[in-house]
């Protein structure tokens, strides 16, 4: 009697324990697409930032050939890997437009030029990298409300504000992760399109990036940027 009973409870303990390792399965799931939604949702709301207000003058499946007014951009210059180096730049890019800068000039009626405190800047998009000579450059666009002579200047002396003349790019989109193999293979493919058409490209090819890190990746907007002349 004694066994029997202590197999029926085994048995029921056995059944119980399974019961509950399908509800953990199922939870998990559950919650993991409630993560992937919510990260489908924030990554466009968290996107929905300035953007420069360009003019496509032609189109092609996914190229683009645009005319970017003038703009104002915060830029630091940086060493390393591709990735690293957009990494260190953006924190010190992140860290100018937070409110590490010297913020508004103002006029003393009694003396003369006075500081006021740092002022946090909006986030605008995209993020840009360029390769240089030896570095890689990395830029913010400042939002369309500044001008060359309103714009904060920073207080790290790495950051520089630029102006950039009104410009015309052949621009390739595409959605993904921002891997090496992706934007060769958009790179490669745009300097096709360039080769085939009546544009010659100045300079390095700049990328592009929209979205912030927890994007999905197929809701991720990326680039590469050629400046074209005719």
């Amino acid at each position: 009697m004694f066994k029997r009973g202590y197999y029926k409870h085994e048995t029921a303990n056995a059944v119980y324990r399974s019961k509950m390792k399908k509800k953990i399965i199922v939870a998990t799931i559950l919650v993991a697409i409630a993560l992937s939604i919510g990260a489908a949702m924030l990554g466009p709301i968290m996107s929905n930032v300035e953007v420069p207000a360009y003019k496509i003058l032609k189109t092609e499946k996914d190229i683009e050939i645009r005319q970017y007014p003038p703009l104002i951009i915060a830029e630091v210059n940086t060493a390393g890997s591709r990735q690293t180096s957009i990494s260190d730049g953006f924190r010190i890019l992140a860290d100018f437009i937070f409110g590490n800068n010297q913020g508004k000039k103002q006029l003393s009626m009694h003396g003369p030029v006075t500081q006021q405190q740092g002022i946090k800047i909006a986030m605008t998009a995209p993020v840009q990298q360029e390769k240089t000579d030896k570095e890689w450059s990395i830029s913010f666009i400042m939002p369309s409300k500044f001008s060359i002579n309103t714009v904060p200047n920073p207080i790290n002396e790495r950051v520089k504000i630029i102006q950039i003349p009104s410009k015309r790019y052949a621009v390739i989109t595409f959605s993904g992760r921002s891997t090496e193999e992706n934007l060769l293979t958009h790179t490669n493919e745009l300097k096709n399109y360039i080769n085939r058409s009546n544009y010659s490209a100045t300079g390095n090819p700049k990328y592009a990036f929209y979205n912030p890190p927890w994007t999905l990746p197929f809701l991720r907007r990326n680039e590469v940027q050629f400046e074209v002349t005719e």
